[in-house]
């Protein structure tokens, strides 16, 4: 059986949703990150960097959020979640997964907690450090925006749903609270974000994990 160590509206709902679009079984178990269950020894022991998710799989462990969506898909591929192998489009996928997780999900981070780069206390430093990792995360935005308008298709490589929708659709929610430059604001964006919302394994995952609207 398949585990998923998650904890709500995190990384981890990339894997969630593959595995709820997968239709695998799998378990869910709750990382509490609100009482700091991912410091503890037990979880350490699956990820030594303490961060969420983690995915065990018959034996194997593993964690960066990446890796676990290319290992499901590779591993389930009757659910035509990657392109086929050796194609441009797979090549393409491989570029856009890097830098979802390299380069927007790592400024996102930087946004949600600035006070991890300057001085404790500096207030006026982590003000700073937020208001720059925003300006970039809106530049990114529009990457995706341009991307989706460029083919015109439904999913983000096009006619065929698959992993880096996952992906995008989980980074693009974390700005739903943004003072201004939210994905759901940009013409192609906004409305992928919808088609997304109406997919059932998108509306299982955000059941499970009892979130509340707005969900983009």
């Amino acid at each position: 059986m398949i585990q998923l160590h998650f904890y709500p509206s995190t990384a981890s709902m990339v894997p969630h949703l593959l595995l709820e679009e997968m239709g695998v079984p799998y378990e869910r178990v709750l990382v509490d990150r609100s009482v700091d269950a991912h410091k503890r020894p037990e979880y350490l022991a699956l990820n030594p960097n303490g961060l969420i998710p983690v995915l065990v799989d018959d034996g194997l462990v593993l964690y960066e959020t990446a890796a676990i969506a290319l290992h499901l898909a590779d591993r389930h591929p009757q659910a035509a979640l990657l392109p086929p192998l050796g194609s441009d489009a797979r090549s393409q996928c491989y570029k856009w997964l890097a830098w979802l997780t390299n380069t927007m999900q790592a400024t996102l981070i930087v946004y949600f907690y600035p006070e991890r780069w300057v001085d404790a206390g500096n207030a006026a430093g982590a003000a700073e450090v937020k208001r720059h990792a925003h300006a970039k995360v809106v530049a990114q935005l529009q990457q995706l925006e341009a991307q989706l308008a460029a083919h015109g298709g439904p999913w983000f490589l096009g006619e065929a749903y698959g992993v880096l929708d996952a992906y995008a659709f989980t980074l693009c929610r974390w700005t739903r609270n943004f003072p201004s430059g939210r994905a759901r604001d940009l013409p192609a964006l906004g409305a992928w974000l919808q088609r997304m919302l109406q997919r059932p394994a998108v509306q299982r995952v955000l059941a499970n994990e009892q979130l509340a609207p707005p969900y983009v």
